[in-house]
């Protein structure tokens, strides 16, 4: 979809000081001194990034029509864009191709803009297939949400015919695309239910599907929403392969209800869906799970027993989030007339705790692998900073989704198995203690190493942490670099994890860092004494687990964290499986550091380190080779 984003715009409060006697500034940088106050850029171009996907100018938002061409070699990546303006309206289709999902190559110009009669209020949201309508390959069909009424939301009465279903399709590998003469292949959402919104297609079989027991290759297609005053949820149907404007309806997927929130480990899945994708994940073992990935819309506000004090240093952001949900097929469905959802809840897990939402998803025949990119919004900024920077809004790095099994699980470090929500532990053999634990693996593409060919690097390992003993490395001279480091987090450890510094003096700076005792990751970013920045901090649940070895020994799991930074984009992966997106604005253009520390509990003898800083490798200068954007007809 396109929403406009209503920002409310506060002071940024100012952080309750964690320094201690003793420490230096390095190590309590994140309390920044406000009145030392840094002066934003007039211009401030120096926050476009430059690996990640921008639009030409303008507005970009939800990411779309993503896929594969095998005939070309090309990946495509489409976004939500406003060629007019920097901000919402006007939403078209931008367009990139890469061949290898590093090296992008964008279209100065639109390839679908609002302009036919069911689409002249927007062309919203959609998918990608590498066939031509009626499913001969050789050709792209494009599948969208074509608009022809606005204002849309989750709170306003839904109008009957503002959303439908439409096909565009290209013949010559993206470069121009034709509306189908079916057009609109659906007119709105089934008549006999009351929506929230009805959009977002996405189409992919489906093995536990309620129909593929007979028929295997049996195409599903998924439109997101909601039904209102009951739940939110994805409308299913299914999909002729040989005529992709062929659907029916034959359920919705789950019914959990408005603003389910099984727990701070999952989030509130709120009252209506959008951009709801149903892939399937397999272990090495074969072991697969059903999940779905959403931006939930109407969540509840941050529930101050679980957050503590996050929600007081927080601006308020658009109430929504990122999420994944593992379901259960409730099997074959008997008839078109049965009641009931063709799914079940499982588990649920947050799939990013920052400014980043509508993730979509593809799967890559080139690596076997799912891909996803989401919107990373610019929230963070005042509209007068956001309009002076002449963009707004960005799309993420290529994230790969796959089934985390962790095998032999005695315990988390502190919260007991049975109420961490985000995943799934079934116990082993009688006797043993442990558990098989299943959850949402969420990591960096792996071809994101070739960012690093031009790139100045340095690894350290072996180095003990302690309130006295921090470590620097002084690589990081540019805002594009990459961090990739192990803790070995000891029982007494406070706190552990990485300061980035912006300024030499260590007066500002971004933590990322663990507390072990509460389970929480957090994002402090620096304060700049600006109102027109909101550099509230971020937070995280994250736990670590302890295995049982083949020693009957309990050993604990290292603390990992892998993070890239793009000029005023943040991305940072814990573990592969807790990922928060953030913006970092700040006046310098380059960084400081950066200094690997860690902080023992009051009273412990500082002799014996917090942490041992197993392994770190640094790159500094991230870059891509520049490619010509090349321009397409409307």
């Amino acid at each position: 979809m396109g929403d406009p984003i209503i920002t409310t715009e506060l002071d940024v409060p100012i952080l309750k000081p964690l320094q201690k006697s003793g420490q230096s500034p390095f190590q309590a940088c994140e309390v920044n001194d406000i009145s030392h106050e840094e002066k934003l850029p007039q211009n401030p171009s120096q926050w476009r990034p430059s690996f990640h996907i921008t639009a030409p100018a303008g507005w970009i938002n939800y990411p779309c029509g993503l896929g594969y061409d095998p005939t070309t070699g090309l990946y495509h990546l489409c976004f939500q864009w406003n060629p007019h303006g920097n901000d919402w309206g006007n939403i078209s289709w931008g367009h990139a191709t890469s061949p290898d999902l590093v090296s992008w190559t964008t279209s100065t110009d639109p390839i679908l803009a609002p302009s036919a009669e069911y689409d002249c209020r927007g062309v919203f949201t959609g998918c990608l297939q590498a066939t031509d309508a009626s499913g001969h390959p050789g050709a792209l069909t494009i599948l969208y949400t074509s608009v022809r009424h606005l204002p849309i939301h989750h709170t306003l009465p839904y109008t009957l015919g503002s959303e439908s279903l439409s096909l565009a399709v290209s013949q010559d590998g993206g470069n121009t695309w034709e509306r189908q003469d079916c057009n609109p292949v659906l007119t709105g959402p089934p008549s006999h239910l009351n929506v929230t919104g009805w959009r977002d297609p996405f189409i992919t079989t489906w093995a536990e599907g309620p129909l593929s027991k007979h028929a295997p290759s049996t195409l599903y297609g998924f439109i997101s929403g909601g039904i209102s005053k009951k739940t939110p949820t994805v409308f299913v149907y299914t999909v002729q392969a040989t005529d992709l404007g062929k659907w029916d309806f034959i359920g919705l997927l789950v019914d959990v209800g408005l603003n389910l929130r099984p727990s701070r480990w999952s989030g509130d899945y709120g009252v209506n869906w959008e951009v709801a994708n149903l892939i399937t994940l397999t272990n090495d073992t074969g072991m697969s799970r059903d999940f779905i990935i959403m931006g939930a819309e109407g969540c509840g506000p941050l529930d101050s027993s679980n957050q503590g004090a996050v929600q007081e240093a927080r601006w308020k952001r658009e109430a929504r989030g990122q999420l994944w949900m593992s379901v259960k097929s409730n099997g074959e469905k008997k008839s078109s007339s049965t009641d009931g959802p063709l799914a079940s809840y499982a588990f649920s897990g947050i799939f990013d705790h920052g400014c980043y939402y509508a993730a979509n998803s593809f799967y890559d025949p080139q690596t076997s692998q799912h891909i996803v990119y989401g919107w990373i919004t610019e929230e963070d900024l005042s509209n007068s900073l956001r309009h002076s920077q002449g963009f707004s809004g960005l799309v993420s790095l290529p994230r790969m989704v796959g089934l985390m099994t962790l095998k032999n699980v005695k315990k988390a470090r502190s919260s007991q198995l049975s109420s961490i929500t985000s995943i799934e532990a079934v116990a082993d053999a009688l006797g043993t203690g442990t558990f098989t634990v299943h959850t949402m693996k969420i990591s960096p593409d792996s071809r994101l190493t070739r960012l690093r060919q031009s790139a100045q690097e340095r690894h350290l390992a072996g180095v003990a942490l302690s309130a006295s003993s921090s470590q620097s490395a002084t690589l990081l001279g540019t805002s594009k670099w990459e961090i990739d480091a192990e803790f070995s987090v000891s029982r007494s450890c406070a706190r552990v994890g990485i300061k980035i510094l912006h300024t030499s003096d260590g007066r500002n700076c971004t933590t990322l860092s663990w507390d072990p005792r509460s389970e929480t990751f957090e994002i402090h970013r620096p304060l700049i004494g600006n109102a027109e920045v909101n550099h509230g901090y971020e937070t995280a649940p994250h736990t670590l687990f302890t295995f049982l070895n083949e020693g009957d020994e309990e050993v604990e799991e290292t603390l990992r964290v892998h993070a890239f930074f793009d000029s005023s984009v943040l991305e940072v992966f814990v573990n592969d499986r807790t990922v928060t997106s953030t913006r970092i604005y700040h006046p310098a253009d380059h960084c400081f550091g950066p200094l690997f520390f860690a902080e023992s509990d009051a009273g412990v003898n500082d002799e014996q380190p917090a942490a041992v800083l197993v392994r770190a490798s640094i790159w500094d200068g991230l870059g891509v080779r520049e490619l010509v954007d090349t321009p397409s007809r409307l």
